[in-house]
């Protein structure tokens, strides 16, 4: 018996595939091309946009004698016992090799945005925590665990991370993101990418790309954003995270920029991601978003037009499940209105990855082996440690905090005793669970209230709701305000409820119209500080939300961002003293409500000034976050010349000057006073975090290289211009400690996509201080 080419693991993978195509029919080859949902609901609210009006029917039996390209969320769309789960999945995955020619597996993937998207795995913090932790070997070391998981049950490929940059905090996905920056993006991004690689499963960059920067706030809304802007800083971290990540797949935004929608753009697909990017990876569409492209953009007047446009494009595989790809692309091909051609060049990119997987060896077994743990005592572990490092001090004026160990406390607010205001919309319970009340959490979530009895066990604790998340009833004030007036300090813990399409305050689909505080939290929080009685106000939430009006009058404030199962321990470590605050802002906290979008990548006319009424200036500004400790910054940094392609260090030494450890996270921004094109007036270029003991001191080294300083100019060209540079040391982007004034010399300097796009650190100890 000899074994066909395509089966031979000592060819290359090319080869493998070219010989496995040439064998394959039209239909095997489309089936390759698409997606299954098996179980998705098709009445009632979806997880999806429109999925009731988009789940075609199928006949799975008649289906699979083609084979399939992908499965869909074998995991993540009813409670499945991830043992039982994985059975199920391998003898769904023999089924599918059996009924082909082939015997080739489909492809199963998962959402995994804030861990993997399954009843009884661990929900770690989401990826607005991820950017405030500043951590990127700490989020790569979770996305190895993820990936590890996702594995073990049989899934190959999780739609993860989202590497969207805000440009409008109203947003509902904000808490999806990693912060309004996009060097902190792209660099965290890559670090989960190279996390989940590691573990064998393949990473999906979404939304390719400008979603984020949607018209008004909405949801799949119309992106506006310039041709500088995209390239500056909506692209630079999927390109990341694609060069230092090594993703293999990319997700196509729903959204159209400038008229025309990503999903059959190829420009973008093909000519920037492929051709100049030189990506090798399957591009796969977000759910039903080839489908969009008639019903919602109408830019095809039918499946089979859509599927045409998407293809063209190069988007490869139609998600979740098939309908353009499927029976209307088979015939439109056969009447000779779409060529063979692109099916074959989508074919041939999904079969190289599932070579690469291992699917098309004849030893692929898809069993799953040893136990199965999806919540395991490493998994938390690994969420307490991050969800401590993303807690964000704003503010402590008076040194409330920490709280006394024997102190009266009145725990207030309606998310101070509700496991789900430690969770994102992606997480398991929030997405699906809600769809299924009768079925239990699969994960213990302490509560703030629950953890901070736990570390404060002499203190006398009381707990009152005082109201619910978005509900006008003010009927549950009066106890808040006695149970405070009893106290020393109330903790008034509120924020979000994650949900989707307007099914939260927070989440996908639940965009907000300002940046007031949900329901009449905001008027509780009054009531509150109207008793005297110190209040310290913890959020839990998806996004910032405008603090002005409580500026002054609060007598400390803490932000946690959704911050996952072990969030409550972690925020009332923070409260008790058990942990020291280390979390910087990756989103600005605005003043006022309105006033809005804004971020703190402004050029001059951005800023506050005379020629507007409106002063956007925030009230705690990207990158800030205090300590229960002092550090001291020194450094010699006064500048040089260098030349438009040279570089130049840039250090400075932290030490820390008070009485316990704590962490510091050194950031340098660059400033460009004039261009040929307008800058903001400062922007992240390197950041490091420090864990420093008492009396400790590192000295951290920025190597800053001319690319760093390159942007896009008129002409579309990316260039580096001579001229006067800034380098500044910060604790945030306006907390400057230290500036080097740099000047580049010599012409401009045209640079690609072999730039340096990451600014290098070295860290060394310092010598301890002298008497």
């Amino acid at each position: 018996m000899t074994t066909a080419p395509w089966r031979d693991p000592a060819l290359t993978a090319a080869a493998r595939v070219d010989d496995l195509l040439s064998r394959m029919t039209l239909e095997e080859k489309t089936a390759q091309l698409y997606g299954v949902w098996v179980g998705a609901s098709t009445d009632g609210d979806g997880v999806a946009p429109l999925q009731r009006e988009m789940t075609a029917e199928y006949d799975w039996d008649e289906l699979i004698t083609h084979g399939l390209g992908q499965l869909t969320r074998p995991f993540g769309t009813a409670p499945v016992d991830p043992a039982l789960g994985a059975q199920a999945l391998a003898r769904a995955q023999r089924r599918i090799a059996a009924s082909g020619r082939f015997g080739i597996p489909a492809l199963a993937h998962e959402e995994c945005l804030a861990g993997f998207t399954a009843w009884q795995a661990t929900a770690y913090p989401v990826p607005l925590a991820w950017g405030a932790a500043f951590d990127p070997p700490l989020v790569e070391e979770m996305g190895r665990h993820i990936g590890r998981d996702l594995r073990a049950v049989g899934v190959h490929q999780g739609l993860a991370p989202v590497l969207d940059v805000v440009r409008d905090p109203r947003w509902g996905r904000v808490e999806e993101t990693i912060g309004e920056d996009p060097y902190l993006v792209g660099t965290v991004g890559a670090a989960y990418v190279r996390g989940l690689e590691s573990a064998g499963v393949v990473a999906t960059l979404k939304h390719f790309a400008g979603y984020a920067s949607s018209a008004g706030a909405r949801n799949l809304a119309p992106v506006r954003a310039g041709v500088r802007e995209f390239a500056d800083v909506t692209l630079p971290p999927f390109e990341l995270a694609l060069r230092e990540g090594g993703a293999r797949s990319v997700m196509a935004a729903y959204t159209d920029t400038d008229g025309i929608p990503a999903s059959a753009d190829p420009g973008l697909l093909t000519e920037l991601l492929r051709e100049q990017w030189g990506f090798t990876g399957t591009v796969v569409a977000d759910y039903f978003g080839v489908g969009f492209l008639q019903t919602q953009h109408r830019v095809a007047g039918t499946e089979a037009e859509a599927a045409h446009a998407a293809l063209a494009a190069g988007l490869d595989v139609e998600l979740p499940t098939l309908k353009c790809y499927g029976k209307p692309l088979l015939e439109a091909v056969r009447a000779g209105e779409i060529a063979e051609e692109l099916i074959d060049r989508a074919a041939r990119r999904v079969l190289l990855q599932k070579c690469e997987l291992g699917l098309l060896d004849e030893d692929w077994d898809p069993e799953p082996t040893g136990r199965i743990d999806l919540d395991s005592t490493a998994n938390r572990a690994l969420a307490r440690r991050l969800a401590e490092r993303s807690v964000v001090l704003l503010d402590n004026p008076d040194g409330v905090l920490p709280l006394s160990p024997d102190t009266r406390i009145a725990v207030v607010g309606p998310r101070a005793a509700d496991a789900l205001a430690m969770l994102g919309c992606y997480s398991f319970p929030s997405h699906v669970l809600t769809h299924h009340p009768d079925i239990p959490m699969g994960i213990e979530i302490p509560t703030v209230l629950e953890a901070l009895r736990g570390e404060l066990p002499d203190a006398k604790v009381t707990f009152a709701e005082g109201c619910g998340v978005d509900t006008p009833d003010t009927g549950g004030f009066e106890e808040a305000v006695a149970r405070t007036a009893e106290a020393d300090v109330c903790v008034a813990v509120l924020g979000d409820r994650a949900g989707l399409f307007g099914r939260g305050t927070s989440g996908e689909g639940c965009d907000a119209t300002d940046l007031r505080l949900p329901g009449v939290q905001g008027e509780l929080l009054d009531a509150l500080v109207a008793t005297g009685v110190p209040v310290v106000l913890v959020l839990l939430t998806g996004r910032p939300y405008a603090l002005g009006r409580w500026h002054g009058r609060l007598a400390a404030s803490v932000q946690a961002f959704f911050p996952g199962e072990e969030g409550g321990p972690a925020v009332a470590g923070v409260l008790s003293g058990r942990v020291n605050p280390s979390g910087r802002l990756p989103v600005s906290v605005p003043q006022e409500p309105g006033g809005q979008p804004w971020t703190y990548l402004q050029p001059p006319l951005g800023l506050a000034g005379e020629v507007s009424n409106l002063d956007p200036t925030p009230l705690y500004p990207f990158g800030h976050g205090r300590s229960y400790t002092t550090f001291a910054w020194e450094s010699e940094a006064v500048g040089a010349e260098i030349t438009t392609d040279g570089s130049y260090d840039v250090s400075v030494a932290v030490r820390n000057t008070g009485d316990r450890a704590g962490a510091e996270v050194v950031q340098l921004y660059l400033h460009d006073p004039v261009a040929t094109v307008t800058r903001p007036d400062v922007r992240l270029i390197g950041y490091q975090r420090l864990e420093l003991a008492p009396g400790e001191a590192s000295r951290v080294t920025f190597r800053f290289h001319a690319d760093h300083s390159a942007f896009t100019d008129r002409t579309g060209r990316r260039v580096v211009e001579p001229g006067a540079l800034e380098l500044r040391l910060a604790a945030s982007s306006t907390d400057v400690r230290h500036t080097a004034r740099l000047t580049l010399t010599g012409p401009v300097r045209e640079v690609g996509t072999d730039r340096r796009l990451r600014c290098e650190t070295e860290v060394e100890p310092e010598a301890e201080e002298t008497a």
